[in-house]
């Protein structure tokens, strides 16, 4: 074999060699590089449900911030009203858009079936509608066992109060300002115990303490002689359909709050109606008359 030969055939080897080697090398980095996406896509994916629970986390922040507002809001006198044209609003803009949606044939169908049921009996289509007063607040007695000052807010007592339960509940109460602290121990008292509990400076408050209020004086109202801690308080004409916990979203509450109001007997009173513990006697107001509830 001639020199020659032999140096080409080592150039070829060398050459085979090489584009051997660069194959591999281009199916190895084929094989980083899906490795390396598949890494970015759990790190994406690891990343939105970080983001994810971080959003529900400060959505519920925010439903709590506004829970306690609307509190910090109806102790000081401010009434709140539901804005039920906002859902009234989207429902239409709702249906204009689903019948811009339907066919003639659809469209025809349904203003026959709307048609019908605008002939039903008036009292059947009242029995689907919600009815929200005074029914749906679980007002009941309880005696505070203990009180104290709220340790972070100078204007709030923080009292266990026994309502009749297993437990007693921790209540917080805008009452330094206006009450004696001596004069709030062993009291009974009417408490408001279906609010959704909510921290106020650091505390969870699980009911509200019930007053006759205006911007004068503020008055802890009064059970009837013989009251006891758990003693429900209905109120004439409406019997008691308490909700398990209050919506803040439904604003029952502060729907109810403007009818909620002593009479010229100094009554506590839902439309004129009195809150009484059957038996025993209505709940008053130690001396103010014709104001407010809450």
């Amino acid at each position: 074999m001639s020199y020659r030969i032999f140096i080409r055939k080592m150039s070829n080897n060398a050459t085979l060699k090489l584009i051997n080697n660069a194959e591999k090398a281009e199916k190895r980095l084929a094989e980083l590089k899906t490795k390396l996406e598949e890494v970015k896509k759990f790190k994406v994916e690891e990343k939105i449900k970080q983001l994810t629970q971080e959003n529900l986390s400060l959505l519920s922040q925010v439903e709590d911030a506004k829970a306690e507002l609307i509190r910090f809001e109806t102790l000081n006198g401010k009434k709140q009203y539901p804005l039920l044209h906002k859902h009234i609003a989207l429902s239409e803009q709702q249906s204009i858009k689903d019948d811009s949606k339907e066919s003639a044939p659809k469209k025809e169908k349904k203003e026959k079936e709307a048609k019908k049921n605008k002939e039903k009996p008036a009292q059947a289509v009242a029995s689907n509608e919600v009815t929200i007063d005074v029914r749906k607040l679980d007002f009941r007695i309880g005696k505070i066992l203990e009180i104290n000052k709220h340790p972070d807010a100078d204007s709030l007592y923080v009292e266990k109060i026994d309502c009749g339960e297993a437990n007693p509940r921790t209540v917080v109460s805008g009452l330094v300002n206006h009450v004696p602290i001596d004069e709030m121990r062993e009291r009974l008292v009417m408490v408001l115990c279906n609010l959704k509990p909510v921290k106020m400076r650091g505390v969870t408050s699980e009911a509200m303490v019930m007053c006759a209020s205006c911007p004068e004086k503020v008055e802890v109202l009064i059970p009837p002689n013989g009251a006891t801690p758990g003693d429900l308080v209905s109120c004439e004409g409406y019997p008691r359909e308490p909700e398990a916990q209050l919506n803040p979203k439904k604003k029952i509450f502060e729907t109810c709050a403007p009818d909620l109001k002593t009479d010229d007997q100094g009554v506590a009173c839902y439309n004129g109606s009195p809150l009484i513990i059957p038996g025993k006697g209505p709940v008053t107001a130690p001396t103010l008359k014709g104001v407010h509830v809450k």
